[in-house]
């Protein structure tokens, strides 16, 4: 699916997804990764969902986001709360969702001005 560029051009976005993939500024990822508005961090060691550590969340800690959207694949699933309380813990809002959702949710926020983190696994 394409989804509409902002207007703020110097910020990363998603301009697109499907199985398999994420486009930031129209640039393909195949890999599970963390965007903000002003990085994208590659190669996000996350690898599965059932692989998930406490560790993959506290990396976004020093990233100062206002939020974390986190997005699991193409399907739903919640981590254990143990996961997210560090985050949580330092005021950091989590939500969980598809990683379809997560890219469109990314973008509205980031138009807002919002300082969001989308931490999505790209494949199951």
């Amino acid at each position: 699916m394409k989804l509409h560029l902002s207007t703020f051009s110097e910020q990363n976005i998603f301009t697109g997804y499907g199985a398999g993939y994420v486009l930031v500024n129209r640039k393909r990822h195949e890999q599970n990764l963390i965007v903000l508005p002003d990085r994208i961090i590659e190669n996000w060691e996350a690898t599965t969902f059932e692989q998930l550590t406490a560790e993959h969340f506290d990396f976004l800690l020093p990233l100062q986001p206002e939020m974390v959207l986190f997005g699991t694949g193409a399907r739903l699933r919640f981590p254990h709360p143990k996961l997210t309380r560090a985050l949580i813990g330092s005021g950091i809002g989590v939500e969980v969702m598809d990683t379809s959702a997560a890219c469109r949710t990314y973008n509205i926020l980031t138009d807002e001005g919002r300082r969001v983190a989308a931490a999505l696994l790209i494949q199951d």
